[in-house]
Formats: C-alpha cells, sequence, structure tokens
C-alpha cells in the first residue's frame, strides 16, 4: 500500500520545468503509459486521435482562469504587496478570500491601493480578517456596478502563473494559460492537461465520432497546496467548486454502458467526475464543494483512461496519477520522462494513461 508522502519523491533537474508553452497546442509531446502491459510509448498529442474511436468520450474542465494576481501598494508605508484573489465570499460586500505575500507586513485594519496604468489608485481595500498565516479576508471599496467591479480586477489583475514559471509574464500567457474550451470563469490556476488541445484537434476527434462532456471545477490552490503530513489519510484537501450537468451525465453514461474508451481529461476532471458516483457507478448530475483527495489504493468509478500533465514530487497531483496508472508503472514513467527530456509542470508534455 503506497500511502505514505515519502513514496512519491523523485528527482527532478530544474532544467526540465517548461517556462514557455511549445508553438502549437497539440504538438507538445505525448508519453503513452498502457496499463495492461506496461508499454511506454513516445508520441505527439496530437496522435490520440489513433487512440479513440467513435461512440468514446472525452471529459473536459471548462472553467476559465481569471487575472488572479494583483499588486498593490500598503497605506502610509507604500511597501508593495501581492494580493492573490482565490474566491469572492459575498458579492455584494465585495469580500474575497485572497492570499497576501509578503504576509508579515499585512494586519487587520490595513488599506491597499491599486494603480492603473496611468499611476492612478483606482481600488482600494481593507483587510478585515485573518484566515490562515498567509490568507486573509479583504474587502474592496468600489461603488459602481458588479460588472464593472469585475472589469477593474481584470484590469489590475495579472494571469496567475504558477511561481515556478520564473520569468515576466508576458501577452502569450492570457491565451495559452487558457484551454480552447474555457467558459465558466472561477479558477485561479488553469486545468493544464486541457491546455495541450487546439480546436483543430477537438473538430477531428468530433469528425471521428467521438463525443464530448463538459464538466467545471473551479482550480484553487488548494490542488497545488504542499501536502505537509506523511500519512496521506490525514491529508485534508481545500475544496473546490464543481458542477456535472445532465448533458456531461448522458455522453459519460452512453459510453460506459457501451464498453467504450472514456477520458478524464486532467486531474481535476477525474476528481469532478469521482466526485459524483452513483450508486450504480455512473455518472450522476451534482453541483456542490468536492475536497476529495485520491491516493493508493482507490478504486476509479467512471474513466478507463486519463490524460494529464508531468507533475511535482509529492504533489496530490501525481499522488492520484499513481492511484489510477499503478504506483510502479507511473513512477517508471516518471524516471523516463526525467530520461528523455520531457517538459514537466503547467506549460510541460502530456501523458496518457489507457
Amino acid at each position: 500500500m503506497k500511502s505514505k508522502l515519502s513514496q512519491f519523491s523523485f528527482n527532478l533537474p530544474k532544467e526540465l520545468i517548461a517556462h514557455y508553452p511549445v508553438a502549437n497546442r497539440d504538438e507538445s509531446r505525448l508519453m503513452v503509459v498502457h496499463k495492461d502491459t506496461g508499454e511506454i510509448e513516445h508520441r505527439v498529442f496530437k496522435d490520440i486521435l489513433e487512440y479513440y474511436d467513435e461512440g468514446d468520450a472525452l471529459i473536459y474542465n471548462n472553467t476559465k482562469v481569471f487575472p488572479a494576481r494583483l499588486y498593490g501598494r500598503k497605506e502610509k508605508t507604500g511597501a508593495k504587496i501581492e494580493v492573490f484573489l482565490l474566491r469572492e465570499l459575498n458579492k455584494e460586500a465585495r469580500l474575497w478570500d485572497v492570499l497576501v505575500d509578503p504576509a508579515r507586513k499585512i494586519r487587520v485594519g490595513n488599506k491597499l491601493y491599486f494603480k492603473d496604468e496611468n499611476d492612478e489608485d483606482v481600488l482600494v481595500a481593507e483587510v478585515v480578517d485573518n484566515t490562515t498565516s498567509r490568507g486573509r479576508t479583504i474587502r474592496f471599496f468600489y461603488d459602481g456596478t458588479d460588472e464593472e467591479f469585475k472589469a477593474v480586477l481584470d484590469q489590475l489583475g495579472n494571469t496567475p502563473l504558477p511561481k515556478y514559471i520564473d520569468r515576466p509574464i508576458e501577452e502569450i500567457d492570457r491565451e495559452r494559460y487558457q484551454t480552447v474550451f474555457a467558459k465558466e470563469v472561477g479558477a485561479v490556476a488553469a486545468p493544464t492537461a486541457g491546455l495541450h488541445f487546439s480546436r483543430e484537434l477537438l473538430k477531428r476527434l468530433e469528425i471521428k465520432g467521438v463525443n464530448f462532456a463538459e464538466i467545471t471545477l473551479h482550480v484553487g490552490l488548494g490542488t497545488f497546496r504542499n501536502i505537509e503530513v506523511e500519512d496521506l489519510s490525514k491529508h485534508k484537501m481545500d475544496a473546490e467548486y464543481f458542477k456535472i450537468d445532465q448533458g456531461a451525465v448522458d455522453v459519460v453514461n452512453k459510453a460506459k454502458r457501451s464498453g467504450k474508451r472514456v477520458c478524464g481529461v486532467g486531474t481535476t476532471a477525474m476528481r469532478t467526475i469521482e466526485t459524483g458516483v452513483s450508486a450504480e457507478s455512473l455518472l450522476k448530475t451534482a453541483e456542490g464543494w468536492t475536497n476529495l483527495f485520491i491516493y493508493p489504493p482507490y478504486e476509479f468509478h467512471i474513466a478507463n483512461s486519463m490524460i494529464t500533465n508531468f507533475h511535482v514530487p509529492k504533489s496530490s497531483l501525481l499522488i492520484m496519477v499513481c492511484a489510477f496508472g499503478g504506483y510502479d508503472l507511473i513512477m517508471e514513467a516518471y524516471q523516463v520522462a526525467v530520461k528523455e527530456k520531457y517538459r514537466f509542470f503547467s506549460y510541460g508534455d502530456a501523458m496518457m494513461i489507457i
């Protein structure tokens, strides 16, 4: 039983961390891992066309990343403060859960000022509560409509690239750190397995008769928080909002009943569909908050294949992939990925487990 955090460690050379996406979404590398034989193939992402046929189902997360990273200044001292928006708590009161950096400089009652490109203050916020050592609840002061307020946040905000992408945000990131099927605004991080799909590839899959099921999970920082306990049964995931509608249920269950391939595109899609399992081990409609943490041993009920990126050592994402593909096979695949110089993390290459 692989339920200890230390069992999911591996050595990752820093030069394998991808800082930019490949030129074309569907031309990243693809490692194909066969669960039944242990075979590992090296392909290009658009080659997934060869693995899916008429009646198969692809389940993808249609969440849309919003520009969640803001830079403000503290009243009186003028100290620069990074504010990372996590989620809106109260629309009328404009209350948000946020992370602040450096956290030690921020206290309840402090005011923060945010300037536009003309160096004019366009937004003011007050810290009203401490939620964690780094987290705060803040209230924005703004007299306009909700649409106008969101427009100001969009104007001030920056694409929330992960910190390990150690470079300034560029114009390319607004488009490429977003899937082509993103439409439900609410994520602070992209469902990165979906970044490899181009509109052309989706159309070619559709022509082949592959069906698509859209679900929503608004990716929060809980997905990426470090696991602090060695015993995985004691780890608690932060809750994230999800929704599964009837359209997705119909597509997935038709494929399952027909014995077709059902693919979860990414760990977020997998967590969502495993949250919405019926008594008959089929998908059901559901909406709410999930804190499901999947670690070995785990019996998956919905998908029989999975597309994912290459993840951080000791992360909940890697742990879930091991639960799906088998610990020994996936850890071996990661060693192969390092040897073959696959690109890791959000802008990196992909793995498909079938």
